[in-house]
């Protein structure tokens, strides 16, 4: 495989090897690419745990488990003013 990098790219890959964290631009372009795979994983996971959020808010609300938005936001604003008076003292 062949690929070509922009300027920019190549100094960054070169300074890195020049500052002796990696032996080779090989094995910086490879870090690169497991920190890429890595942040795939994650955000697999997180859509997966997300789409479970999602399946257990909707069995709830199909169950009548519902919150009132309006008194939500109330117990919440409450919470803030208590927590700013606490910070504030």
């Amino acid at each position: 495989m062949n690929i070509s990098l922009t300027n920019e790219l190549e100094q960054f890959i070169q300074s890195q090897v020049a500052s002796g964290k990696y032996n080779s631009n090989e094995e910086v372009i490879l870090a690169g690419i497991k920190l890429l795979e890595e942040r795939e994983r994650i955000y697999k996971g997180r859509f997966e745990e997300l789409q479970r959020e999602i399946a257990i808010g909707v069995e709830q609300l199909d169950r009548g488990e519902r919150l009132d938005g309006r008194e939500v936001i109330e117990q919440l604003r409450q919470k803030n003013q208590a927590l700013r008076k606490t910070q504030g003292q």
